[in-house]
């Protein structure tokens, strides 16, 4: 049976950065399109890092039954969703993923799954990197958000607490001081837990 590596961490963790060079060097190891109601950013397509719908769109997914998990979070500009489908995505007698979210949106994944079928791969970084990474990447923004970007900022502090993260079994943390050891250390997990089929290549 495959695995889902889940990577989850605060944001501007580098959790994009690390998303998309795991991609590089697994390049068997499939990946899961999630949702959102939030607007596009500069830079993201639709279809590769979100499918972006509507409001009425995600309602539609979550009264077939079909999300696996669902936030929704109010915003400085109003309330965005997030959430993963059962939309034939996923096939784990096949092969191994990289997903990535927030530690509610890991939980429900593992619940859907099995406990024994998903391993986090969670993200460190220390707030005030955070912070100055978070602010450099809004201002490329061409309507940048400071007050979301504070509120997201401060949100993190009780999503991630110490507590929420043992409740959730995150025992393995990757500090992201250096993301080429961050990365080698990623590697050693995929390489101790991954299909055969997905270490090709």
């Amino acid at each position: 049976m495959g695995k889902i590596f889940y990577i989850i961490g605060k944001s501007a963790s580098g959790k994009d950065t690390i998303y998309r060079e795991l991609q590089k060097i697994f390049k068997n190891l499939r990946t899961v399109v999630p949702y959102t109601t939030r607007p596009v950013r500069n830079g993201e397509k639709d279809g590769v890092e979100y499918h972006f719908i509507s409001e009425k769109r995600m309602m539609e997914l979550e009264e077939s039954g079909r999300l696996i998990e669902k936030r929704t979070y109010e915003t400085a500009v109003g309330p965005w969703s997030y959430g993963t489908a059962d939309d034939g995505q996923i096939d784990l007698d096949r092969f191994d993923y990289l997903m990535i979210g927030t530690l509610e949106s890991y939980r429900s994944t593992r619940d859907y799954f099995g406990h024994n079928m998903i391993i986090p791969l969670y993200i460190e970084v220390e707030d005030g990197v955070r912070l100055e990474r978070a602010l450099n990447r809004e201002r490329q923004q061409k309507e940048p958000k400071y007050d979301e970007l504070c509120r997201r900022f401060l949100a993190d502090t009780a999503d991630f607490a110490g507590e929420k993260l043992d409740g959730a079994g995150i025992t393995k943390k990757y500090e992201n001081s250096d993301l080429d050891v961050c990365i080698a250390k990623l590697k050693e997990t995929i390489f101790q837990y991954a299909l055969p089929s997905t270490l090709k290549g």
